[in-house]
Formats: structure tokens, C-alpha cells, sequence
């Protein structure tokens, strides 16, 4: 059923694989595997191919060394008006139009900024104390060993602190039972996520719509002023959308909402499965922990609930080995597709002198996942091995494909113009949520079944796990 379609294609155009079904094209078999596909194809046409995707075509670079010509060409290959788009529609805000809203795109881009430097010291900071307060508040009961679910533990954790962290405490006496009202609510919402980037109005996804309705509205001002000690960058995504009369009210929270999905969507995944990859392995634990435990020690603090254990950024930079296996479990579990769009008839210039003829309205594609599981760049690919990405006791940052170093090796944050501007508060969350848990807690797995990668988010970010699985904790003595 699979043909190459040399349909209209012009010279210069990258073989065109169509599929037979009108419109979806290939839809069916690459949002089934997309790893597996793109592999298969590579195979057949090379390392540059055009794949019809439910009235898309999307050119797909599958060469690490072209990946920088993509990159750098950002004026000609453009990716925020896609995400504004999809973004807008997902989340149910106005598009950010330069008509009806004059530089609203450029002043949010701007707010970055607060998750940099100094300011980033500031709200990673917040983000420890309140990761130590839930910890301690979670933990005060387990005396003797408690069994919990870990994806459940680590959503709980994790979107509390950050909430709590980005937009303050609820001072109601039930605060936790109010986010955790609202975390079930994101919950419900982000499991249709999925269709809603594939375009699937969400009409049809049952009571996503209300639940999204309800979420929103817990980010109306009214409610919002109401919360305690929130972060600076949310302050002044505030003061920005008030110079915006045509934004509404409803509009205004949808971002709120959008920026909270932003901050806990793919880092709930991400350290459940940086978590699950040092239980599994108690060689990475004993590491991991031993490392934790010196820095504790040569710093002269105290590991347990009931003391405040504070880390500089240079810390929590320095734990080499706490790194390099969270950045192990998310070469693993991160499967973003990295997009852009012609925005012009172009001609691509590669390296080797290939060319790549583009239409206006193209989609190019770039799929890091093939890189991660490249076992020329990492040898044996679907194995965790925990000190990967350290050499002679440092960080590891050179990797090599066919003899030549890479420029990119591991992209679990998108590239260029789109890569994620919280991926530095991202990182210290995950490290901080595990040094609290490691240095606090003896843990172990509490049932021995496999986890495998759920694949309905092929393309948009870290995969969520099949299924859950029950581990135990105590008091270290």
C-alpha cells in the first residue's frame, strides 16, 4: 500500500511517500509508531524525505550534521506562528495576532528572562523550600514503609511545587486539597492533549471542554489575587496581558492555564521516569545517592524532613552523576518533534552541497528520538546506563557519529528558536525533587513488572508510561 508518489513533485523536491487513504496519507501507521516508520523510510528514499500526514506534508531531515542548517535558518523556516496557533486552539485563548494584539508575543518572550541567571537562582530556590514543606507534609505518617503509586507520588509532588512555586499558596486551611482539585482536573485534561494537537476538535473528546472551562476559571484575577507569594514571571505575565484591553478576562486566565500546562506537562513524565530508571537499577541508586550524601556532608547540612537543606545553582550543577542519569532517562522517554515552516518558496542549502526545494507552507521536520537511539552515537541505545554522559569524572559533552562530533546529541528541549525557555527550571526541579527524595527516603520498587513507553505522544514530547507501578519508602535511619 505504500507508493512514492512523483505526483507534481519539481525538481530539487525530496521523494513524496503518499499513502493511499485520501487526506490522512500516512496519519494511521506514523501516529502508531513514528519511530519504527521514519526508520523503515530512511531506509528506502535516504536521509531526506516528504511524508503526507492528514493534509500536511512534512520534509523529514533524518542527518544530525544537516540539523544545524535547519536551525540557523529561522527567518525562512519559522516556528512561533505554528505554536501560537496550536496553542491558542488548544488552550482556548485569541490567536496572538499582530493586528489586534501589537508586540503581546514579544513582551511574553521577553518574560523569559525570570527563568534566567539570577532570577532563576530566585525561583529555584522557592522551588526547594516548597519540594521540602510537601515532602515533609506527605511523609510525616510513614514511620514504617509506605507503598504508593509512583506516577501518581510524582504527579502529586511535582504539580503541587511547581503551582505553589509559580502562582503561590491557596491560604485556604484545605490549600492542598484545592490543588489537588485542580490537579485531577489537568489531569483529565492533559490525556486528551494529544488529540487536541492532532487538530481533533474538542467537541469530540467528551467532557474536555468543560474540564478545560472549569481549569481556566480557577485562573480568573479574582482568584488568582487571592494566592500567596507567587513567582515574579507570572506577576508579570499578569501586568502584561493588563495593558491588552481586548483581551477578556477568560482570556487572560487561558494563558495562565497554557503556562501552567507548559511548566508541569512534560516534567511530571520526566521525573517519574528518572525515578523509575535509578530504582530499577541500584548500581545508578548507590551512585546517585552517594554523590547526594558528600555534598550534604561537605557543606555541613543535615539530611531529614525536619532540616531545610539549601543548594546554590554551582551544586546542583556539580552533581555530575544525578545528571547524567536524569539526562539518561530523558534521551529514553522524550520524543519531541522539532518543527518549521516555510514561509516562503526556498531552496535549503545543505551540507555536501544537497539542496532541499521547499514550498511556501512546507513543513520541516526534525525527529531527535532517531539521534537518541542511534547506537552509532550510543552504543547499546535501549539499555539505562546512568553514567553516560560522564567521562573521567566530568560531564560528557562530546558524542560521535561515523568519526565527526556532533554539534547536537541529545535535544529533549527542542532546538533553536524553539527550544523550551524553562528548560533550566526544568532540569533544577527534577534534580531537586530527586536529591529531597534520595537523601530523605530508603526507596525501593515494590512489584516487578516492565514499564514501557506509552506512544500516543510520539512527536510531542516525553512519553507518559503504560502503566503505573507501586514502589515503597521510609524514613532513612
Amino acid at each position: 500500500f505504500l507508493f512514492f508518489s512523483v505526483f507534481n513533485r519539481k525538481t530539487g523536491e525530496p521523494p513524496l511517500i503518499n499513502g493511499w487513504i485520501p487526506y490522512l496519507g500516512k496519519a494511521l501507521i506514523f501516529r502508531k509508531d513514528a519511530y519504527k516508520f521514519l526508520l523503515d523510510q530512511q531506509k528506502k528514499c535516504g536521509d531526506i524525505f516528504t511524508v503526507h500526514i492528514a493534509g500536511r506534508y512534512i520534509t523529514f531531515i533524518m542527518d544530525p550534521f544537516q540539523y544545524v542548517y535547519v536551525i540557523r535558518n529561522s527567518k525562512q523556516l519559522e516556528f512561533h506562528e505554528f505554536a501560537n496557533k496550536m496553542a491558542s486552539k488548544t488552550f482556548d485563548y485569541p490567536a496572538l495576532s499582530k493586528g489586534k494584539f501589537p508586540e503581546l508575543k514579544e513582551n511574553l518572550h521577553r518574560i523569559y528572562q525570570y527563568l534566567q541567571g539570577k532570577p532563576l537562582d530566585i525561583i529555584s530556590d522557592h522551588m526547594m523550600k516548597n519540594l521540602q514543606d510537601i515532602f515533609e507534609w506527605k511523609c510525616s505518617q510513614a514511620t514504617d514503609w509506605e507503598t504508593e503509586k509512583m506516577y501518581k507520588f510524582c504527579c502529586s509532588v511535582m504539580f503541587e511545587a511547581s503551582f505553589v512555586t509559580l502562582y503561590g499558596r491557596v491560604p485556604a486551611a484545605d490549600g492542598h486539597k484545592v490543588i489537588s482539585e485542580i490537579r485531577d482536573k489537568f489531569i483529565k485534561f492533559d490525556a486528551s492533549f494529544p488529540y487536541l494537537a492532532a487538530n481533533i476538535p474538542i467537541e469530540l473528546l467528551g467532557a474536555t471542554k468543560k474540564v478545560r472551562k472549569e481549569l481556566i476559571h480557577h485562573f480568573l484575577l479574582q482568584n488568582m489575587t487571592k494566592w500567596l507569594g507567587g513567582s515574579k514571571v507570572v506577576q508579570a505575565r499578569q501586568d502584561i496581558f493588563e495593558k491588552y484591553e481586548l483581551l477578556g478576562d477568560y482570556d487572560k486566565a487561558a494563558h495562565h492555564f497554557a503556562f501552567l500546562w507548559a511548566s508541569v506537562g512534560n516534567t511530571i513524565p520526566a521525573t517519574f521516569w528518572a525515578m523509575y530508571y535509578l530504582l530499577r537499577h541500584p548500581e545508578a541508586l548507590a551512585a546517585v545517592r552517594d554523590e547526594i550524601d558528600h555534598l550534604l556532608q561537605s557543606t555541613g547540612q543535615k539530611r531529614g524532613p525536619t532540616y531545610n537543606i539549601h543548594l546554590t545553582r554551582e551544586q546542583l550543577d556539580n552533581l555530575v552523576y544525578l545528571e547524567s542519569a536524569l539526562n539518561e532517562s530523558l534521551r529514553m522517554c522524550s520524543s519531541s518533534m522539532n518543527i518549521r515552516i516555510s514561509q516562503e518558496d526556498f531552496v535549503l542549502k545543505l551540507e555536501g552541497n544537497q539542496e532541499v526545494v521547499l514550498r511556501k507552507g512546507d513543513w520541516i521536520a526534525l525527529y531527535p528520538q532517531i539521534l537518541h537511539m542511534d547506537p552509532e552515537v550510543y552504543e547499546d541505545p535501549k539499555e539505562y546506563k546512568f553514567d553516560r554522559y560522564i567521562e573521567n569524572g566530568k560531564k560528557k559533552t562530546t558524542f560521535y557519529k561515523a568519526g565527526r562530533k556532533l554539534k547536537y546529541f541529545l535535544m529533549p528541549f527542542g532546538s533553536g528558536i524553539s527550544m523550551c525557555p524553562g528548560r533550566f527550571l526544568a532540569m533544577n526541579e527534577m534534580k531537586m525533587f530527586l536529591f529531597i527524595l534520595l537523601s530523605h527516603f530508603d526507596v525501593e520498587l515494590a512489584e516487578n513488572k516492565a514499564v514501557r513507553l506509552d506512544n500516543s505522544r510520539m512527536g510531542l514530547g516525553i512519553l507518559l508510561p503504560d502503566v503505573d507501578i507501586a514502589f515503597r519508602y521510609k524514613l532513612r535511619s
